[in-house]
């Protein structure tokens, strides 16, 4: 089980501090705000664990090593596109790109992500493109008042996981759910990653 750290709204000195004291991954909800970060902090992996908009897609492949919330067909071309267009090797990339494809599992009106259904449906369209290497499934759960409470979520999560993995057996295994208040039951439930940030650099206000 891996860890992602994630730094919105923390400064580059606490991070330079949290790097030297064994971070090796870190998350970013926003691009803009990455990028500081990651020009500070190029030795890191760094993950886009936020909302991903087109307009910022082309950025976002220069800035980051990972987007885990690809959450729509055209987005994950729009991404395909922007890996086999990139020039002169710019930004940190090589090679394919890895992606988490955000599911919604809750039908939550609150929460971006495909429709287990709609994913089921586009897996084929989107495993075909050349340039991105699907690495698994990510949710962002629901608030609860209990952890116990978020168990489903993450049940549904590797349950559909399971599923798209028989349907396409290159399909990767990962599963990045759980967060400062969840994680261990998001571990339970079988996360390969967790994005944890409030537990590691606190509360943050802005």
């Amino acid at each position: 089980m891996a860890l992602v750290a994630v730094s919105k709204m923390v400064h580059v000195e606490r991070l330079q501090a949290a790097v030297a004291a064994g971070l090796t991954t870190l998350g970013e909800n926003r691009v803009q705000e990455a990028a500081a970060k990651v020009e500070a902090l190029p030795e890191v992996g760094w993950h886009l664990v936020g909302h991903l908009q087109a307009n910022k897609a082309a950025r976002a492949v220069a800035l980051f090593d990972v987007i885990q919330s690809v959450d729509s067909v055209e987005l994950a071309q729009r991404l395909d596109r922007l890996v086999a267009d990139r020039s002169g090797g710019q930004g940190r990339l090589v090679g394919r790109l890895p992606v988490y494809l955000q599911a919604n599992v809750d039908a939550d009106p609150d929460k971006t992500g495909f429709a287990p259904e709609v994913l089921e449906r586009s897996l084929d369209e989107m495993a075909a493109l050349p340039n991105l290497e699907l690495r698994g499934l990510m949710t962002v759960g629901q608030l609860v008042t209990a952890p116990e409470d978020a168990r489903q979520t993450f049940g549904r999560l590797r349950e559909l996981s399971s599923r798209l993995r028989s349907q396409l057996p290159g399909f990767g295994a990962g599963l990045s759910m759980g967060m400062t208040d969840d994680f261990e039951v998001a571990v339970e439930e079988g996360a390969t990653l967790v994005r944890v940030g409030r537990a590691i650099f606190g509360d943050r206000h802005g």
